[in-house]
This record gives C-alpha cells, sequence and structure tokens, in this order.
C-alpha cells in the first residue's frame, strides 16, 4: 500500500521509535513539499537518530521554504542536546547556501572545543559562499587539530577569494601530506599564476598520492 502524508504524519506521532524512523524513511516515496512538511515534524522528535535523519535531509529537501529550513536548522545548531545533529545542521545550512547563518554558524564554532563539530561548521562555511566567512576561516587556519585545519584549506578553495592563494601556497612544504593534498586541491580551484606555480611543486611531491593528485589539476 503506497504511504500518503497523513498516514505518515500519524506515524510521525506514535510512541513506537522504530515505528518513527520507518516514516522518516518512507517519507522520500512523497513530493518534495509534503516530505518537507513531514521533515520538518521529525526535525524535533525526541529522538536523537530521526531528528539527525530529517535534518540531514533538509540539507536537500530544504529548498522547498528557504526561510523555514533557516528557523529548523538555526535552532537545531543552537539548541539540539546532541553535537552529530548540531553537527548536521550545519552541513545543511551549508548545503542550502543560507548565508544569512553565517553569523550563528561562527558564534557555534566559538562556543565548542569538539573538534568534530567545528569540523562540520568549518566545512558548511565553505559551501556557504559568505564573503564574511574568508577571515573566520583564516583564523580556523591555526586551529590545534590538523582535521580542522584540513577542512579550512578546503573551504578557501570553495569559496573561491582569491586572497587566498597567498596564504595556501605557504603551506605547500607542511611536513604533513595531507595537508600538501588538500591545498593542492583548494589551489587548483582558485587558479592563477601564483597557484599554478606552486601545483608545479606539488605535482613533484615526493608523496605519491599528492602528486598524482596535483598532476591531474595541471
Amino acid at each position: 500500500m503506497s504511504e500518503t502524508f497523513e498516514s505518515l504524519r500519524e506515524r510521525l506521532a506514535n510512541d513506537d521509535m522504530g515505528i518513527r524512523m520507518r516514516a522518516v524513511h518512507a517519507s522520500r516515496s512523497l513530493p518534495m513539499s509534503e516530505r518537507f512538511d513531514l521533515l520538518s515534524i521529525a526535525a524535533i522528535d525526541s529522538y536523537a537518530r530521526i531528528r539527525y535523519d530529517a535534518v540531514s535531509q533538509l540539507g536537500t529537501v530544504g529548498t522547498i521554504d528557504l526561510q523555514k529550513s533557516l528557523e529548523i536548522l538555526s535552532d537545531r545548531l543552537c539548541v539540539d542536546p546532541e553535537l552529530d545533529v548540531r553537527a548536521a545542521a550545519a552541513a545543511s545550512l551549508g548545503s542550502l547556501q543560507l548565508t544569512q547563518a553565517f553569523d550563528i554558524l561562527k558564534t557555534a564554532y566559538e562556543s565548542t572545543n569538539d573538534w568534530m563539530f567545528q569540523f562540520s561548521i568549518i566545512a558548511a562555511i565553505g559551501e556557504l559562499g559568505a564573503p564574511q566567512g574568508f577571515d573566520f576561516l583564516v583564523q580556523a587556519l591555526q586551529s590545534p587539530n590538523e582535521l580542522v585545519r584540513i577542512a579550512a584549506i578546503g573551504s578557501l578553495g570553495d569559496l573561491g577569494n582569491p586572497e587566498a592563494v597567498s596564504l595556501l601556497v605557504a603551506l605547500i612544504d607542511d611536513p604533513d601530506w595531507q595537508i600538501r593534498h588538500r591545498v593542492s586541491q583548494s589551489l587548483g580551484q582558485l587558479g592563477g599564476d601564483e597557484a599554478k606555480a606552486a601545483l608545479e611543486k606539488l605535482a613533484n611531491d615526493p608523496m605519491f598520492q599528492v602528486a598524482e593528485a596535483t598532476r591531474s589539476l595541471l
């Protein structure tokens, strides 16, 4: 029997967590507008896994109503008790390119020491495309956490500000090959003569993965 909006909404009100989870999954068969309405309900479910699934899906379905998506995702980012749900909210804000969310993302980053949450926020800032994200990402390059730094390098490439080139070129001799690898990818995105010269050096990097990836960019 095919699911309807009404039947799935009833299941989302069921006390059984498993039934509610299956309702979220089954909502994929609905028209986008109805699916969005169900995900909006599921985003405040009492069970964290359901909230996580709903918030993650809003990263694409949220285009139906960007203002309401901004409200839901901002709320989850700021107040959800589970960090993985908050991280999913950050990712969805980035996917939807809701530039209005920059300030709350920045505040969320500064209010936590959890590197995985910080990583998600940094990655989202790159997707967001907000010009004011540049200075924030430059600061994130100084993070004591290597993976946060790698995310910042990637987001600088995504943001597309040519001022990032000189900052990234300074990292082409970093002792961590994963840093050099990500720098190569971002320089390839940014382009320009300075970036090309750096890529030509990275194409001869002693680490095979870096050299091979760079050569594909030249």
